[in-house]
């Protein structure tokens, strides 16, 4: 990520001024109505600047800004220490998801969306070969990326590690795991890895884990999308988790 960067979308840019992330200005498209963001973004002192509306198509590359675009530094990412810090204060078993080698920022946008609403504690990714948080995530996520603590890491099986010795189950998701996942104990403290779209979850990742779920399938299609997967495996933990 650069040392400063956009986030688009009447959404993304609601919930990143709301949650008070440094925001340098504003850009609004020439007869947008995006009056509730001006309004919010006066409030806050922020400046706004009107720009016609090719410009924010330059910016985006194409993508859908619907008007309006911030201008915010770059995120800053969380520790592991940190994500643990958050479980232990709301009196919570830890919930993490690890992605291995993720590429689409829309997967990771999706993920980080359905990540806050089942009460994930915090995302790991890698610092190589890994998407990171730039503003399609942030598009993408609705604003769930301003909540959703991220930590970046060197070595993904050292991690695991760390995190077993926290006494926490690590668990895959992969299409040849030997687990229904409807059927496996996902209760306590959990770390959930999600692969890659194309070649999933990597051997030696693979074998650092203690449990491989598979979710079961009955159409020519032999797997799903990573975020769609994700979100199922993760719903499943919520449930058992909350007793439902």
């Amino acid at each position: 990520m650069t040392d400063e960067d956009f986030v688009i979308g009447r959404n993304a840019v609601t919930e990143t001024l709301k949650a008070g992330r440094s925001v340098n200005k504003i850009l609004v498209a020439n007869g947008s109505n995006n009056q509730k963001i001006i309004a919010l973004a006066n409030d806050l002192k922020i400046i706004v600047e009107f720009v016609e509306r090719s410009k924010l198509d330059k910016i985006c590359g194409g993508k859908n800004h619907q008007g309006v675009i911030a201008q915010v530094a770059a995120i800053q990412y969380s520790t592991i220490e940190e994500i643990l810090e958050i479980a232990a204060s709301k009196n919570e078993p830890p919930f993490i998801i690890l992605l291995d080698e993720l590429e689409d920022p829309h997967n990771f946008g999706a993920i980080l969306r359905t990540a806050d609403a089942v009460g994930v504690h915090g995302v790991i990714i890698p610092k190589r070969r890994s998407v990171s948080l730039n503003s399609t995530v942030a598009k993408t996520s609705a604003g769930a990326m301003e909540y959703v603590k991220v930590a970046q890491v060197t070595n993904i099986a050292q991690t695991l590690k760390i995190l077993r010795e926290e006494n926490l189950k690590i668990v895959g998701g992969d299409m040849e795991g030997e687990n229904i996942f409807g059927g496996a104990d996902l209760s306590g403290g959990i770390v959930l890895v999600i692969g890659n779209e194309g070649k999933g979850i990597r051997r030696l990742t693979r074998e650092n884990c203690d449990l491989l779920l598979k979710i079961p399938m009955c159409g020519k299609i032999n797997s799903l999308n990573a975020s769609v997967a994700g979100a199922v495996l993760m719903y499943e933990i919520f449930k058992q988790r909350n007793n439902f």
